[in-house]
C-alpha cells in the first residue's frame, strides 16, 4: 500500500516552547515506518533543514532484519573511509563514546554535554537517526541545541575570534588514560597509521615510549551545504581538560608534564590557549539553547547534524537506543 504524507498528521513542534524536535506522527494506527520511505523522503527534504531534528512517532519498528541491513550499510560507508580513529574522536578521556553505528546499552547514569558527532574531524556523518528499542524509565531524556541558534547568541568577537583562527585537536594514546592507538587504528603497523594519517590532514609523532601522539586542525564555525547557515560546529568545549571534573584536571597535571601530554586537550590552530571565558561562555550559550524531552519506546529522532547538537540526561542502564550515522560531509566555506 502506498503511503502519502496525509497518512501522517501534520508536522507539528513537540514542544511548546520550542521548534525542536518537530514531531511526525502516524495518523493510522500499525504504520510499518519502512514502508512509508517514499512519503517520509519529503517530509524530510521539506522540514529536515528548517527543523533539523524530526520525531517519528507512532510508527511500527522497522523489524530486526530491516535494521541489521540499514546498520549494515552505514557501518560499511563509515568503515570505509572513517575508520576508529574518527569514530572515537570527540569524547572526554574519561568518557565512554556510544558503541555506533551498533547497538549501544547505555549503563551509566552520566549526562553526555551536547555535540555534533565528528564536528571535530574533517570530514562527519550529515544525517543522524536513533531509534529508542527500549525504555529502562518513562522519564528518559534526549537533549538538543539549534546550532544556529547558538552561534547568533555568542558574542560577535568570540565568533569570529574562532571562525578566524580555527581549532587544533590533541590526542595522546595509550598510558592508561585514552584508548592504545593499536585499538583504536585496529592495526599493529604503524605504517598503516601513518598512511591514514597523511590521508586525512593528520600531524602525527612517535613518542619515545612507543605512543602516539596526532594533532589535527578543523573548523570552528561552518556554512551549512543546503541551506546556507552559519553554524557553530566543533568539539572545543568537551575537547577541552576544563570539561574534566576539576580533581580529575588535579590528578592530571600533577602526573603529566605538560599540557600537550593530557589525554585530548584543543588549542586554537596556531597552538594558543583558549580563553577561559570564551570556553565558560560557550558552555553556558549550549545550556541556553538546550531543550529537552522524553523518549517513548519505538521513536525515530532524525538529525542534521550540523543544525543540531544532541546530548543524553542521565538513564538508569537499561535503555537500549540504536544510532546510525550516514551521508559523510566535510568542511564547507564559510
Amino acid at each position: 500500500m502506498d503511503m502519502r504524507v496525509a497518512d501522517f498528521l501534520p508536522c507539528k513542534p513537540l514542544l511548546t516552547h520550542s521548534s525542536l524536535p518537530l514531531l511526525v506522527q502516524a495518523a493510522l494506527p500499525d504504520l510499518v515506518l519502512r514502508r512509508c520511505l517514499p512519503a517520509l523522503h519529503q517530509v524530510v527534504d521539506e522540514e529536515l533543514p528548517r527543523a533539523g531534528a524530526l520525531l517519528f512517532r507512532g510508527f511500527r519498528s522497522l523489524g530486526a532484519a530491516h535494521e541489521r541491513a540499514a546498520h549494515e550499510r552505514a557501518a560499511h560507508e563509515r568503515e570505509s573511509d572513517l575508520p576508529a580513529l574518527v569514530r572515537s574522536f570527540g569524547h572526554s578521556p574519561f568518557q565512554r563514546p556510544p558503541s555506533s553505528p551498533a547497538t549501544s546499552n547505555s549503563q551509566f547514569r552520566q549526562t553526555f554535554a551536547l555535540q555534533n558527532a565528528e564536528a571535530h574531524a574533517l570530514r562527519w556523518p550529515a544525517k543522524l537517526w536513533f531509534h529508542c528499542r527500549q525504555l529502562g524509565s518513562a522519564t528518559e531524556e534526549m537533549s538538543l541545541a539549534d546550532n544556529r541558534e547558538v552561534y547568533r547568541q555568542l558574542d560577535f568577537s568570540l565568533r569570529k575570534r574562532f571562525a578566524e583562527k580555527r581549532l587544533m585537536y590533541v590526542r595522546n594514546y595509550g598510558n592508561g588514560f585514552d584508548l592504545p592507538w593499536q585499538r583504536v587504528f585496529q592495526t599493529e603497523s604503524r605504517a598503516v597509521v601513518e598512511a591514514f594519517c597523511r590521508a586525512h590532514q593528520i600531524f602525527y609523532e612517535w613518542k619515545p615510549d612507543g605512543q602516539l601522539r596526532t594533532r589535527h586542525v578543523s573548523q570552528a564555525v561552518a556554512c551549512h551545504p543546503e541551506t546556507g547557515d552559519i553554524v557553530w560546529f566543533n568539539q572545543a568545549h568537551l575537547w577541552h581538560v576544563s570539561n574534566l571534573p576539576y580533581d580529575q584536571q588535579l590528578h592530571l597535571c600533577e602526573m603529566l608534564d605538560s599540557t600537550i601530554d593530557l589525554p585530548r586537550n584543543v588549542y586554537y590552530a596556531d597552538g594558543s590557549p583558549l580563553e577561559a571565558d570564551a570556553l565558560q561562555q560557550i558552555r553556558a550559550v549550549l545550556e541556553a539553547c538546550k531543550v529537552s524531552f522524553p523518549w517513548q519506546k519505538g521513536d525515530f529522532l532524525m538529525l542534521d547534524n550540523m543544525l543540531v547538537a544532541h546530548g543524553r540526561l542521565p538513564c538508569n542502564g537499561r535503555q537500549k537506543m540504536l544510532l546510525t550515522m550516514a551521508e559523510t560531509t566535510s568542511d564547507a566555506p564559510h
